[in-house]
Protein backbone atom coordinates (compact mmCIF):
# COMPACT_ATOMS: atom_id res chain seq x y z
CA UNK A 1 0.00 0.00 0.00
CA UNK A 2 1.40 3.64 -1.28
CA UNK A 3 1.92 5.83 1.81
CA UNK A 4 0.14 9.54 2.21
CA UNK A 5 2.49 12.35 0.37
CA UNK A 6 2.77 13.27 4.42
CA UNK A 7 1.97 12.51 7.72
CA UNK A 8 0.33 15.26 9.31
CA UNK A 9 3.36 15.29 12.49
CA UNK A 10 5.55 15.89 9.98
CA UNK A 11 3.24 18.66 8.54
CA UNK A 12 2.92 20.25 11.44
CA UNK A 13 6.58 20.25 12.34
CA UNK A 14 7.52 21.06 8.90
CA UNK A 15 5.33 24.51 9.29
CA UNK A 16 5.91 25.07 12.97
CA UNK A 17 9.48 25.32 11.71
CA UNK A 18 8.90 27.92 9.24
CA UNK A 19 6.63 29.98 11.54
CA UNK A 20 9.24 29.87 14.12
CA UNK A 21 12.29 30.61 11.47
CA UNK A 22 9.97 33.60 10.42
CA UNK A 23 9.14 35.11 13.72
CA UNK A 24 12.89 34.70 15.08
CA UNK A 25 13.63 37.17 11.65
CA UNK A 26 10.91 39.59 12.23
CA UNK A 27 12.10 39.86 15.89
CA UNK A 28 15.90 39.92 15.02
CA UNK A 29 15.40 42.77 12.53
CA UNK A 30 13.56 44.82 15.25
CA UNK A 31 16.20 44.71 17.82
CA UNK A 32 18.62 45.47 15.15
CA UNK A 33 16.73 48.63 13.38
CA UNK A 34 15.95 50.27 17.53
CA UNK A 35 18.48 52.69 16.70
CA UNK A 36 18.58 53.03 12.88
CA UNK A 37 17.11 56.13 10.76
CA UNK A 38 14.51 55.95 8.46
CA UNK A 39 16.26 54.69 5.35
CA UNK A 40 18.26 52.09 7.15
CA UNK A 41 14.84 50.49 8.91
CA UNK A 42 13.39 50.68 5.29
CA UNK A 43 16.32 48.62 3.60
CA UNK A 44 16.28 46.68 6.47
CA UNK A 45 12.42 45.76 6.57
CA UNK A 46 12.79 45.28 2.47
CA UNK A 47 15.96 42.33 3.26
CA UNK A 48 13.66 41.15 5.88
CA UNK A 49 10.55 40.40 3.48
CA UNK A 50 12.40 39.19 0.64
CA UNK A 51 14.18 36.26 3.54
CA UNK A 52 10.75 35.80 4.36
CA UNK A 53 9.17 35.48 1.79
CA UNK A 54 11.99 32.85 -0.09
CA UNK A 55 11.16 30.72 3.35
CA UNK A 56 7.52 30.63 2.90
CA UNK A 57 8.20 29.75 -1.16
CA UNK A 58 10.78 27.63 0.04
CA UNK A 59 8.71 25.49 2.06
CA UNK A 60 5.64 25.36 1.01
CA UNK A 61 7.02 24.28 -2.56
CA UNK A 62 8.43 21.33 -1.12
CA UNK A 63 5.17 20.37 0.04
CA UNK A 64 2.52 18.61 -1.65
CA UNK A 65 -1.50 19.04 -0.92
CA UNK A 66 -3.38 22.04 0.70
CA UNK A 67 -0.23 24.09 2.34
CA UNK A 68 1.03 24.56 -1.66
CA UNK A 69 -2.35 25.04 -2.52
CA UNK A 70 -2.59 27.91 0.09
CA UNK A 71 0.38 29.38 -1.02
CA UNK A 72 -0.57 29.60 -4.45
CA UNK A 73 -4.02 31.28 -3.75
CA UNK A 74 -2.13 33.63 -1.44
CA UNK A 75 0.26 34.55 -4.74
CA UNK A 76 -2.55 35.34 -6.54
CA UNK A 77 -3.69 38.23 -3.64
CA UNK A 78 -0.40 40.12 -4.46
CA UNK A 79 -2.13 43.14 -3.03
CA UNK A 80 -2.16 42.15 0.54
CA UNK A 81 1.52 41.67 0.63
CA UNK A 82 4.67 43.79 0.32
CA UNK A 83 6.22 42.73 -3.16
CA UNK A 84 9.28 41.21 -1.67
CA UNK A 85 6.79 38.58 -0.12
CA UNK A 86 4.49 38.59 -3.46
CA UNK A 87 7.15 38.12 -5.59
CA UNK A 88 9.21 35.54 -3.71
CA UNK A 89 5.86 33.07 -3.19
CA UNK A 90 4.46 33.91 -6.91
CA UNK A 91 6.53 31.08 -7.78
CA UNK A 92 4.30 28.10 -6.01
CA UNK A 93 1.92 28.75 -9.33
CA UNK A 94 4.47 26.65 -11.03
CA UNK A 95 3.44 22.97 -11.57
CA UNK A 96 4.56 20.13 -8.95
CA UNK A 97 6.90 17.33 -9.31
CA UNK A 98 4.37 14.10 -9.99
CA UNK A 99 4.41 11.53 -7.05
CA UNK A 100 4.97 7.82 -8.23
CA UNK A 101 2.22 5.93 -9.94
CA UNK A 102 2.06 3.30 -7.19
CA UNK A 103 0.29 5.96 -4.92
CA UNK A 104 -2.18 7.18 -7.68
CA UNK A 105 -3.34 3.71 -7.88
CA UNK A 106 -3.37 3.19 -4.23
CA UNK A 107 -5.91 6.31 -4.29
CA UNK A 108 -7.77 5.28 -7.36
CA UNK A 109 -8.82 1.54 -6.26
CA UNK A 110 -9.00 2.74 -2.63
CA UNK A 111 -11.47 5.46 -3.74
CA UNK A 112 -13.25 2.74 -6.59
CA UNK A 113 -13.34 -0.07 -4.44
CA UNK A 114 -11.79 -2.64 -7.19
CA UNK A 115 -8.49 -3.62 -8.83
CA UNK A 116 -7.01 -1.07 -11.45
CA UNK A 117 -7.73 -3.38 -14.37
CA UNK A 118 -11.23 -3.86 -13.46
CA UNK A 119 -11.49 0.12 -13.96
CA UNK A 120 -10.01 1.05 -16.68
CA UNK A 121 -8.87 -0.57 -20.13
CA UNK A 122 -5.54 0.86 -19.58
CA UNK A 123 -4.05 4.23 -17.35
CA UNK A 124 -1.09 6.13 -18.48
CA UNK A 125 1.82 5.71 -15.27
CA UNK A 126 3.07 8.88 -16.45
CA UNK A 127 0.65 12.03 -15.56
CA UNK A 128 0.30 14.53 -17.89
CA UNK A 129 -0.57 17.16 -15.29
CA UNK A 130 0.80 17.75 -11.43
CA UNK A 131 -0.36 20.10 -9.10
CA UNK A 132 -0.71 20.84 -5.51
CA UNK A 133 -3.72 18.58 -5.00
CA UNK A 134 -3.30 15.97 -7.53
CA UNK A 135 -2.54 14.70 -10.81
CA UNK A 136 -4.02 14.23 -13.75
CA UNK A 137 -3.40 11.02 -16.11
CA UNK A 138 -5.11 9.70 -19.53
CA UNK A 139 -6.69 6.40 -19.74
CA UNK A 140 -9.23 4.01 -21.85
CA UNK A 141 -12.54 3.25 -20.33
CA UNK A 142 -13.90 -0.42 -21.17
CA UNK A 143 -16.28 1.28 -23.77
CA UNK A 144 -13.22 2.34 -25.74
CA UNK A 145 -13.85 6.25 -25.22
CA UNK A 146 -10.30 8.51 -24.08
CA UNK A 147 -10.64 10.08 -21.24
CA UNK A 148 -8.46 11.89 -18.40
CA UNK A 149 -8.31 10.81 -14.44
CA UNK A 150 -8.02 13.66 -11.87
CA UNK A 151 -6.39 12.07 -8.55
CA UNK A 152 -6.76 13.85 -5.32
CA UNK A 153 -3.29 12.88 -3.88
CA UNK A 154 -4.04 10.59 -0.31
CA UNK A 155 -4.00 12.67 3.00
CA UNK A 156 -4.71 16.04 1.28
CA UNK A 157 -8.16 17.13 2.61
CA UNK A 158 -7.12 16.40 6.26
CA UNK A 159 -4.60 18.66 5.92
CA UNK A 160 -6.53 21.64 5.06
CA UNK A 161 -7.17 23.28 7.88
CA UNK A 162 -4.23 22.80 10.03
CA UNK A 163 -2.07 24.08 6.87
CA UNK A 164 -4.23 27.04 6.28
CA UNK A 165 -3.83 28.07 10.36
CA UNK A 166 -0.05 27.33 10.04
CA UNK A 167 0.42 29.98 6.94
CA UNK A 168 -2.00 32.24 8.36
CA UNK A 169 0.35 32.50 11.82
CA UNK A 170 3.24 32.89 9.74
CA UNK A 171 2.44 35.24 7.69
CA UNK A 172 0.81 37.42 10.70
CA UNK A 173 4.11 36.90 12.74
CA UNK A 174 5.96 38.32 9.85
CA UNK A 175 3.77 41.29 10.13
CA UNK A 176 3.70 41.27 6.23
CA UNK A 177 -0.29 41.71 5.82
CA UNK A 178 -0.87 44.93 4.33
CA UNK A 179 -4.95 44.44 5.58
CA UNK A 180 -6.71 44.27 9.20
CA UNK A 181 -8.11 41.62 10.91
CA UNK A 182 -11.26 42.18 10.06
CA UNK A 183 -10.21 41.87 6.25
CA UNK A 184 -7.40 39.18 7.26
CA UNK A 185 -10.45 37.07 8.65
CA UNK A 186 -12.60 37.55 5.30
CA UNK A 187 -9.95 37.09 2.98
CA UNK A 188 -8.70 33.82 4.65
CA UNK A 189 -12.55 32.41 4.82
CA UNK A 190 -12.44 33.03 1.22
CA UNK A 191 -9.62 30.68 0.72
CA UNK A 192 -10.68 28.21 3.15
CA UNK A 193 -14.05 28.35 0.67
CA UNK A 194 -12.00 28.19 -1.98
CA UNK A 195 -9.48 24.91 -0.97
CA UNK A 196 -12.75 23.55 0.50
CA UNK A 197 -14.56 23.28 -2.58
CA UNK A 198 -11.21 22.15 -4.44
CA UNK A 199 -10.44 19.33 -2.79
CA UNK A 200 -14.00 18.02 -3.53
CA UNK A 201 -14.44 16.35 -6.76
CA UNK A 202 -18.37 16.21 -6.39
CA UNK A 203 -18.31 19.75 -6.54
CA UNK A 204 -16.08 20.07 -9.37
CA UNK A 205 -17.91 17.52 -11.56
CA UNK A 206 -21.39 19.52 -10.25
CA UNK A 207 -20.20 22.57 -11.64
CA UNK A 208 -18.73 20.86 -14.83
CA UNK A 209 -21.98 20.08 -15.64
CA UNK A 210 -23.94 23.72 -14.35
CA UNK A 211 -21.52 25.32 -16.45
CA UNK A 212 -21.59 23.27 -19.62
CA UNK A 213 -25.53 23.43 -19.79
CA UNK A 214 -25.00 27.38 -19.14
CA UNK A 215 -22.64 27.68 -22.05
CA UNK A 216 -24.18 25.07 -24.36
CA UNK A 217 -26.99 27.52 -24.58
CA UNK A 218 -25.63 30.47 -25.63
CA UNK A 219 -22.56 29.32 -27.83
CA UNK A 220 -21.53 25.64 -28.91
CA UNK A 221 -18.11 26.68 -29.52
CA UNK A 222 -17.51 26.74 -25.74
CA UNK A 223 -16.42 22.99 -24.91
CA UNK A 224 -16.29 21.55 -21.04
CA UNK A 225 -15.26 18.34 -20.71
CA UNK A 226 -17.81 15.87 -19.74
CA UNK A 227 -18.57 13.74 -16.49
CA UNK A 228 -18.08 10.19 -16.00
CA UNK A 229 -20.06 9.80 -12.58
CA UNK A 230 -19.67 6.26 -12.61
CA UNK A 231 -15.88 6.72 -12.52
CA UNK A 232 -15.54 9.39 -10.30
CA UNK A 233 -15.94 9.98 -6.57
CA UNK A 234 -15.09 12.41 -4.31
CA UNK A 235 -11.31 11.92 -4.73
CA UNK A 236 -11.39 10.87 -8.11
CA UNK A 237 -12.66 13.07 -11.11
CA UNK A 238 -12.77 10.92 -14.67
CA UNK A 239 -13.39 13.41 -17.62
CA UNK A 240 -13.94 13.47 -21.41
CA UNK A 241 -10.72 14.23 -23.47
CA UNK A 242 -10.84 17.62 -24.91
CA UNK A 243 -8.44 18.25 -27.03
CA UNK A 244 -6.70 21.35 -27.75
CA UNK A 245 -3.73 23.63 -28.91
CA UNK A 246 -2.38 25.82 -26.21
CA UNK A 247 -2.27 29.73 -26.14
CA UNK A 248 1.65 29.90 -27.79
CA UNK A 249 0.12 27.86 -30.81
CA UNK A 250 -3.39 29.95 -31.05
CA UNK A 251 -1.25 32.78 -30.98
CA UNK A 252 -0.08 32.10 -34.69
CA UNK A 253 -2.66 31.77 -35.97
CA UNK A 254 -4.33 34.25 -38.16
CA UNK A 255 -5.43 37.55 -36.79
CA UNK A 256 -9.28 36.98 -37.80
CA UNK A 257 -9.17 33.46 -35.56
CA UNK A 258 -7.93 35.28 -33.07
CA UNK A 259 -10.06 37.79 -32.44
CA UNK A 260 -12.69 35.31 -32.62
CA UNK A 261 -11.24 33.13 -29.93
CA UNK A 262 -10.93 36.43 -28.06
CA UNK A 263 -14.11 37.46 -28.12
CA UNK A 264 -15.57 33.74 -27.34
CA UNK A 265 -13.08 34.57 -24.21
CA UNK A 266 -14.86 37.79 -23.85
CA UNK A 267 -18.23 36.63 -24.01
CA UNK A 268 -17.44 33.23 -21.92
CA UNK A 269 -16.25 35.59 -18.39
CA UNK A 270 -18.74 38.12 -18.92
CA UNK A 271 -21.84 35.79 -19.29
CA UNK A 272 -20.98 34.03 -16.52
CA UNK A 273 -20.59 37.29 -14.47
CA UNK A 274 -23.44 39.07 -15.01
CA UNK A 275 -26.17 36.46 -16.17
CA UNK A 276 -25.03 33.22 -14.36
CA UNK A 277 -23.52 35.36 -11.12
CA UNK A 278 -20.73 32.72 -11.13
CA UNK A 279 -17.59 32.17 -12.90
CA UNK A 280 -14.67 30.26 -13.49
CA UNK A 281 -12.16 31.97 -11.40
CA UNK A 282 -8.58 30.52 -11.97
CA UNK A 283 -7.80 32.49 -15.61
CA UNK A 284 -4.18 30.45 -16.23
CA UNK A 285 -3.81 30.30 -19.73
CA UNK A 286 -3.27 26.28 -19.09
CA UNK A 287 -6.64 26.12 -18.20
CA UNK A 288 -7.91 27.04 -21.73
CA UNK A 289 -6.92 25.37 -25.18
CA UNK A 290 -8.09 26.86 -28.68
CA UNK A 291 -9.36 25.10 -31.93
CA UNK A 292 -9.07 25.83 -35.59
CA UNK A 293 -12.70 26.65 -35.84
CA UNK A 294 -12.87 28.93 -33.20
CA UNK A 295 -13.62 26.44 -30.39
CA UNK A 296 -11.87 27.32 -26.62
CA UNK A 297 -11.95 24.58 -24.46
CA UNK A 298 -12.52 25.24 -20.60
CA UNK A 299 -10.73 22.93 -18.07
CA UNK A 300 -10.69 23.22 -13.89
CA UNK A 301 -13.79 24.06 -12.87
CA UNK A 302 -12.65 23.44 -9.34
CA UNK A 303 -12.55 26.80 -8.74
CA UNK A 304 -15.74 28.92 -9.66
CA UNK A 305 -16.80 32.03 -7.76
CA UNK A 306 -20.81 32.50 -7.09
CA UNK A 307 -21.61 36.58 -6.74
CA UNK A 308 -25.04 37.88 -4.85
CA UNK A 309 -27.23 39.38 -7.12
CA UNK A 310 -26.34 42.87 -5.22
CA UNK A 311 -22.72 42.54 -5.79
CA UNK A 312 -23.37 42.21 -9.70
CA UNK A 313 -25.30 45.17 -9.44
CA UNK A 314 -22.87 47.39 -8.10
CA UNK A 315 -20.38 45.69 -10.43
CA UNK A 316 -22.39 46.65 -12.88
CA UNK A 317 -22.73 50.71 -11.56
CA UNK A 318 -19.00 50.68 -11.50
CA UNK A 319 -18.97 50.00 -15.29
CA UNK A 320 -21.49 52.28 -16.09
CA UNK A 321 -19.75 54.90 -13.94
CA UNK A 322 -16.66 54.72 -15.49
CA UNK A 323 -17.78 54.89 -19.12
CA UNK A 324 -19.57 57.93 -18.40
CA UNK A 325 -17.13 59.64 -16.43
CA UNK A 326 -19.53 60.23 -13.12
CA UNK A 327 -16.93 60.04 -10.36
CA UNK A 328 -19.52 60.33 -7.66
CA UNK A 329 -21.29 57.32 -9.08
CA UNK A 330 -17.74 55.41 -9.33
CA UNK A 331 -16.63 56.89 -6.02
CA UNK A 332 -20.03 55.33 -4.03
CA UNK A 333 -19.76 52.36 -6.14
CA UNK A 334 -15.58 51.42 -4.88
CA UNK A 335 -17.39 52.11 -1.06
CA UNK A 336 -19.75 49.85 -1.48
CA UNK A 337 -17.16 46.88 -2.72
CA UNK A 338 -14.93 48.05 0.15
CA UNK A 339 -12.32 48.90 -2.14
CA UNK A 340 -12.56 52.50 -0.71
CA UNK A 341 -12.24 53.60 2.50
CA UNK A 342 -12.55 56.72 4.25
CA UNK A 343 -9.44 58.22 4.74
CA UNK A 344 -8.80 61.31 2.63
CA UNK A 345 -10.27 62.89 0.00
CA UNK A 346 -8.90 62.27 -3.78
CA UNK A 347 -9.05 64.52 -6.50
CA UNK A 348 -11.51 64.12 -9.55
CA UNK A 349 -8.61 64.27 -11.74
CA UNK A 350 -6.95 61.39 -10.06
CA UNK A 351 -10.33 59.15 -11.20
CA UNK A 352 -10.09 60.51 -14.49
CA UNK A 353 -6.70 59.18 -14.96
CA UNK A 354 -6.98 55.75 -13.92
CA UNK A 355 -10.85 55.03 -15.96
CA UNK A 356 -8.93 56.52 -19.15
CA UNK A 357 -6.47 53.57 -18.73
CA UNK A 358 -8.76 50.98 -17.14
CA UNK A 359 -11.63 51.23 -19.73
CA UNK A 360 -9.24 51.78 -22.90
CA UNK A 361 -8.98 48.38 -24.07
CA UNK A 362 -13.00 48.08 -24.03
CA UNK A 363 -13.26 51.12 -24.96
CA UNK A 364 -12.81 51.16 -28.97
CA UNK A 365 -10.48 48.78 -31.17
CA UNK A 366 -7.59 47.59 -29.10
CA UNK A 367 -4.29 46.46 -29.97
CA UNK A 368 -3.55 43.84 -27.16
CA UNK A 369 -0.03 42.92 -28.50
CA UNK A 370 1.48 46.74 -27.98
CA UNK A 371 -0.08 46.36 -24.21
CA UNK A 372 -0.29 49.86 -23.63
CA UNK A 373 -2.90 50.05 -20.78
CA UNK A 374 -0.22 47.96 -18.88
CA UNK A 375 2.42 50.36 -19.16
CA UNK A 376 0.37 53.16 -18.67
CA UNK A 377 -0.84 52.07 -15.43
CA UNK A 378 2.71 51.36 -14.14
CA UNK A 379 3.68 54.81 -15.41
CA UNK A 380 0.91 56.52 -13.46
CA UNK A 381 1.21 54.48 -10.45
CA UNK A 382 4.21 56.03 -9.59
CA UNK A 383 1.86 59.21 -9.18
CA UNK A 384 -0.42 57.84 -7.63
CA UNK A 385 0.95 56.67 -4.42
CA UNK A 386 0.34 59.30 -1.71
CA UNK A 387 -3.73 58.03 -2.35
CA UNK A 388 -2.69 54.38 -1.72
CA UNK A 389 -3.71 54.30 1.93
CA UNK A 390 -7.25 55.80 0.58
CA UNK A 391 -7.86 52.37 -0.77
CA UNK A 392 -7.61 48.44 0.47
CA UNK A 393 -8.16 44.98 -0.94
CA UNK A 394 -11.52 43.64 -1.14
CA UNK A 395 -12.39 40.13 -0.16
CA UNK A 396 -15.84 41.03 -2.72
CA UNK A 397 -13.72 41.94 -5.39
CA UNK A 398 -10.46 39.84 -5.53
CA UNK A 399 -11.73 37.09 -6.99
CA UNK A 400 -13.19 38.71 -9.96
CA UNK A 401 -10.05 41.28 -10.34
CA UNK A 402 -7.87 38.24 -10.36
CA UNK A 403 -9.98 36.57 -13.09
CA UNK A 404 -10.05 39.90 -15.21
CA UNK A 405 -6.37 40.87 -14.76
CA UNK A 406 -5.58 37.02 -15.90
CA UNK A 407 -7.82 37.41 -19.12
CA UNK A 408 -6.06 40.71 -19.95
CA UNK A 409 -3.14 38.90 -19.96
CA UNK A 410 -4.77 35.66 -22.17
CA UNK A 411 -5.67 38.67 -24.75
CA UNK A 412 -2.27 39.71 -25.21
CA UNK A 413 -0.85 36.34 -25.03
CA UNK A 414 -3.50 35.49 -28.31
CA UNK A 415 -2.35 39.18 -29.40
CA UNK A 416 -6.22 40.08 -29.86
CA UNK A 417 -6.96 43.37 -31.89
CA UNK A 418 -10.39 43.68 -31.28
CA UNK A 419 -13.12 46.28 -30.28
CA UNK A 420 -14.64 44.61 -27.22
CA UNK A 421 -17.01 47.56 -26.49
CA UNK A 422 -20.15 46.19 -28.21
CA UNK A 423 -19.64 42.73 -26.21
CA UNK A 424 -19.43 44.54 -22.94
CA UNK A 425 -22.97 45.89 -23.88
CA UNK A 426 -24.33 42.73 -24.38
CA UNK A 427 -24.16 42.23 -20.54
CA UNK A 428 -23.88 45.41 -19.57
CA UNK A 429 -26.09 48.08 -21.19
CA UNK A 430 -23.92 51.36 -20.63
CA UNK A 431 -26.55 53.74 -20.95
CA UNK A 432 -29.79 53.11 -18.40
CA UNK A 433 -33.34 52.40 -20.14
CA UNK A 434 -34.44 55.98 -19.44
CA UNK A 435 -31.66 58.41 -21.09
CA UNK A 436 -30.43 58.32 -24.60
CA UNK A 437 -28.23 56.12 -26.56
Amino acid sequence: MAEKTSTPGRRFIKLAGMTASIAGKAVSNSIKSFNANDEEKLAAKSRLYEDIGLKIADTLGEMKGAVMKVGQIASQYKDIFPPEVAKAIAKLQRQAPPVPFSTIQYQIEREMGKPLDQIFASIDSEPFAAASIGQVHRAVLPTGERVVVKVQYPGVDEACESDLKQVRLALRLAGVFKIDKKLQDKLFDEMRDSLTAELNYNIEAHNLQVFSTFHQQLDSKVIIPKVYPAYSTRRVLTLSEELGESIETASTWSQELRNELGERLFRLISQEVFFLHSFHSDPHPGNFAFRPDGSVVVYDYGSTKTLSPELVNINKQLVRAAFSHDIPALEQALRELHVRNYNGQIPAEFYQQWIDILISPLNGEYDFAKNTAHHDAVELLKKSLKYWDSFQPSPETMMLNRTISGHYWNMINLKVKDNFKPLLEEVVPLHSPASPT
